[in-house]
């Protein structure tokens, strides 16, 4: 069996980080916009309508942002490669690849608080949404600990209180805009 070459090894770290970013972000954002939108209504159509535009546009948003990322990153590659190697093929990272890994882990991260406060009865729509979200932190920040051989502890505990800050903010944002302009 071959010994991965240094540049799979950086477009497999890249895939990685695009997933893990795009997931966590799913995960966060969608949970925010809809612990926001909770803060001010429980009407289930506002948070389903609010809940697929968060999903929609950050799932856009992920894969756009990592294209350009990606191929600005690509372009320096390819000048700095030149300049060493002018000779030598060399395989570049793909901001194709990260754009797709990206809007696919941001859309899977997304549906899991967009599907709990969905499907969670209207008295428990926060607590279970909550409850959705840290364990799926917990999951993505394991998850990536473990690949990138990282402190799993911290990787957990990292994505959590952020998601958990995230969400407490914008519910109550939502609940002091909500009750005041509406």
């Amino acid at each position: 069996m071959d010994k991965p070459t240094q540049n799979t090894s950086n477009a497999t770290l890249n895939r990685l980080r695009a997933a893990v970013l795009g997931a966590n972000d799913g995960i966060v954002s969608t949970s925010s916009v809809l612990m926001g939108v909770a803060g001010a209504t429980n009407d289930s159509k506002t948070l389903f309508t609010a809940g697929m535009a968060a999903l929609v546009a950050g799932a856009l948003s992920m894969a756009v942002g990592e294209y350009v990322s990606v191929s600005s990153q690509r372009d320096a590659e390819k000048v700095d490669h030149e300049n060493a190697h002018p000779h030598d093929e060399h395989e570049f990272t793909s901001p194709t690849q990260a754009a797709v890994a990206s809007l696919i882990a941001f859309t899977v991260g997304g549906l899991i608080p967009f599907l709990a406060v969905i499907f969670a009865p209207s008295s428990t729509k926060i607590p279970v949404t909550v409850l959705a979200v840290v364990l799926a932190l917990i999951l993505t920040g394991y998850g990536s600990a473990t690949v990138g051989g990282a402190s799993r502890r911290r990787a957990v505990m990292r994505v959590v209180v952020g998601g958990l800050i995230a969400m407490a903010v914008t519910y109550y944002i939502g609940a002091l805009f909500g009750a005041t302009f509406i």
